[in-house]
């Protein structure tokens, strides 16, 4: 399968499930402790029903987290697991990674990340933080109000389910990409479309969980 005939089925597949838009992306959080915690807690785990209520809570009980400064200052002082109300040390020390990383980069802010995000070397500097892959950096570009395709369980159903199965993570990411220019909308605005369509339908199946 060429390119271009990845890209023909997807906008072909949107434009039949989903219809013309307009697709918006969901603006992501201004709190850093919400971006951090979002971006290593979610994968695999169901996120409406338990992701974004605890996320949600976090920021309410920690509002001094707003800033890395800040949320790596409450880690260091209260367990990250208890406050979650999470019991995984992997994800835990994700989200230590993560924050130890951003701060050793001078990055405080939404609006400090949204900035260094903008050099793609740092791509490979958030990949080396243990528990980050190739969907979770993208995702942290989204969650920080960058317009990107995080390629996820659901959106591999979904181009499946379009005729594009089994492309590697930057190959259907860049076909979503050009899909989202054909159709005329935003990337991050179609990604969150297809997520929201396909973990939707999981749900009915008893599924919807999130992806690496």
């Amino acid at each position: 399968m060429t390119e271009l005939d990845a890209v023909q089925r997807l906008v072909g597949h949107v434009r039949v499930t989903l219809g013309g838009g307009p697709f918006s992306a969901p603006g992501g959080w201004s709190h850093m402790g919400a971006v951090i915690c979002d971006a290593s807690f979610q994968a695999r785990r169901k996120y409406e029903s338990t992701v974004r209520p605890r996320i949600e809570r976090l920021q309410e009980a920690w509002p001094d987290a707003v800033t890395v400064r800040g949320f790596r200052d409450r880690i260091a002082a209260e367990d990250l697991a208890v406050a979650m109300d999470f019991n995984s040390p992997r994800r835990v020390a994700t989200a230590h990674g993560i924050a130890d990383l951003l701060a050793a980069n001078g990055v405080d802010t939404r609006e400090d990340l949204r900035t260094w995000l903008d050099d793609r070397s740092h791509r490979g500097d958030l990949r080396a933080v243990k528990g980050v892959g190739p969907k979770t950096v993208d995702y942290i570009g989204n969650l920080v109000g960058r317009s990107q395709v995080a390629v996820d369980v659901h959106l591999r159903a979904f181009a499946a389910d379009a005729g594009v199965p089994g492309l590697k993570y930057e190959q259907l990411r860049a076909a979503y990409e050009a899909a989202a220019a054909v159709l005329g909308q935003e990337p991050g605005g179609l990604e969150h479309a297809v997520w929201r369509f396909t973990s939707r339908a999981a749900r009915g199946r008893g599924g919807a969980v999130g992806g690496l």
